[in-house]
């Protein structure tokens, strides 16, 4: 095996980037464009959770230190 096959096998794999707001979606098929509504969807179900996780920490605090 050469040296240049072990650098190839051995780089870590470029992950695709996701949906950055604001870019041009008029070169997006229609499944690219539902794909991404669903990639979406999920991140923000994703921040909601973390949202409601922020909240609950945040009055537990309050609840402590009122008493």
């Amino acid at each position: 095996m050469a040296i240049e096959d072990d650098l190839f096998l051995s780089a870590p794999a470029v992950k695709a980037p996701g949906h950055e707001i604001g870019t041009d979606l008029s070169a997006l098929s229609e499944t690219e464009i539902e794909e991404r509504i669903g990639q979406l969807t999920g991140e923000i179900e994703r921040l909601k959770g973390a949202l409601q996780k922020k909240r609950a920490s945040r009055e537990a605090a309050e609840t402590f230190f009122k008493r």
